[in-house]
C-alpha cells in the first residue's frame, strides 16, 4: 500500500463535497482524507495502484488542484 500527499486547493466543506464523488468512485483508493486545517490543504491517499498522475488527474476532474509533496 502507498501512501500520497498532494497540496491542494480543497479548502472548505463544499470544496470537499465536489471532490468526494470522484475520488469515491476511484476503486484504487482504499482511503482519502483532506486536512483542511492544513494552510496547504494537504490530501492523503491510500492506493496500491495508482500514480500520482492519476490522483492528480482525478482530483482535476472535481475541478481542483492536487501537486504531489514528495
Amino acid at each position: 500500500m502507498n501512501t500520497l500527499k498532494f497540496k491542494t486547493n480543497i479548502n472548505c466543506g463544499g470544496c470537499l463535497s465536489k471532490v468526494t464523488p470522484f475520488l469515491n468512485e476511484e476503486k484504487n483508493i482504499k482511503k482519502w482524507d483532506v486536512n483542511l486545517e492544513s494552510d496547504d490543504r494537504i490530501l492523503t491517499v491510500e492506493t496500491s495502484d495508482l500514480t500520482e498522475e492519476e490522483v492528480k488527474k482525478t482530483v482535476q476532474k472535481a475541478g481542483f488542484k492536487a501537486e504531489a509533496t514528495n
